[in-house]
């Protein structure tokens, strides 16, 4: 590898304020934040709005769709609106 062209690879403390999570990850993100860990150690910090922790998708509370499609959904809001001819 060249020496001094790669950023600094390092454990970084990532918080999902959203769940009131904290993971500590190796990154490479720059930050000028830290906060110190429940193991007593000082991190570089990064606040994140959305993780793994608060996504729909992963938490299991995503909304599901309706079984009717979206044509049959149209036709029937739309139903009364027939022209005459």
């Amino acid at each position: 590898m060249k020496a001094g062209i790669h950023p600094d690879y390092r454990p970084v403390l990532f918080h999902d304020t959203a769940a009131d999570v904290y993971f500590l990850i190796g990154s490479t993100v720059h930050t000028d934040r830290t906060q110190v860990h429940s193991d007593g150690q000082t991190y570089p910090y990064v606040a994140l709005d959305v993780s793994s922790a608060s996504h729909p998708v992963y938490t299991g509370q995503q909304r599901k769709t309706t079984v009717e499609g979206r044509v049959a959904g149209f036709n029937k809001r739309f139903a009364g609106f027939q022209t005459k001819g």
